[in-house]
């Protein structure tokens, strides 16, 4: 075949849209073992994520999903769309926030807003985009909201 080949990657910085918002699919559900092993392998040894007994006596009534796993499934839910291949760096997180718990069962599905965008003053090439993204859980309901600053490559600058 002789057709163009093209090559998944995210967006240039030119290409991100202000007040556009990216629906990233698939969605995810989240498992026992996810919350298991993501809490081991991160040191945390939260009875909240890891003692179902215990968990029955508090106020949720079970165990919770580390809200760590949240966070970074819903920022790399954003990946393919967005910033593969063409991010320079995760420059930080403002306002994250859980307002309601995860547990073994949910499905997450994610989407970004674009706030907004800007040329680096110091690294010519290279623009900086804020990044409002939010997870919510099979019923609708907002389980997980972060703000992020990336650096992103402008389109024709990455060497």
């Amino acid at each position: 075949m002789t057709g163009r080949r093209i090559k998944q990657r995210g967006l240039w910085f030119e290409e991100f849209e202000v007040g556009a918002t990216y629906v990233h699919a698939p969605g995810r559900t989240v498992t026992e073992a996810d919350n298991v092993l993501f809490t081991t392998m991160t040191m945390n040894t939260q009875s909240l994520h890891l003692d179902a007994a215990w968990s029955a006596q508090q106020p949720f009534g079970e165990r919770l999903v580390n809200s760590m796993f949240t966070l970074s499934t819903m920022v790399g839910a954003s990946v393919a769309q967005l910033t593969q291949g063409t991010i320079v760096a995760n420059l930080g997180f403002g306002a994250v926030a859980f307002p309601h718990p995860v547990v073994h069962g949910d499905t997450l599905y994610f989407e970004t807003l674009v706030e907004s965008k800007r040329l680096s003053e110091s690294r010519p090439g290279q623009g900086i985009v804020v990044l409002h993204h939010t997870a919510r859980n099979q019923d609708g309901i907002v389980v997980a909201t972060a703000e992020r600053s990336a650096l992103v490559w402008c389109e024709g600058a990455q060497p």
